[in-house]
């Protein structure tokens, strides 16, 4: 006996674990002719998760945008809805900054 109970899957609460100990930082540059570009930076850097969590955002949020060495970038400005939809995602409200 492994002292595990029958239920528990390991990928996910390595997932959990990483939701939980990552602290985000959202913020707006200002590209090309002005155009706002909404960043989301502090998601690991590799794996599937960074494009999960980027293509659902960009469902959620209407908008285009790409994921790249632990940085989502959206277009446009998203501050205002972004925390919320990260919050539905999983992530703990207290871990997201928005600039």
């Amino acid at each position: 006996m492994t002292g595990l109970s029958e239920g528990f899957d390991f990928n996910s609460a390595l997932k959990e674990l990483d939701k939980s100990e990552t602290h985000l930082t959202v913020r707006v540059e200002f590209r090309r002719w002005g155009k706002p570009v909404t960043v989301v930076q502090g998601l690991p850097k590799t794996g599937r998760s960074l494009a999960e969590v980027a293509h659902k955002l960009k469902e959620r949020l209407a908008t285009g945008g790409t994921a790249k060495e632990g940085v989502i970038m959206l277009q446009g400005d998203h501050r205002a809805r972004i925390k919320g939809e990260l919050v539905k995602l999983g992530f703990p409200e207290d871990h997201i900054e928005v600039f």
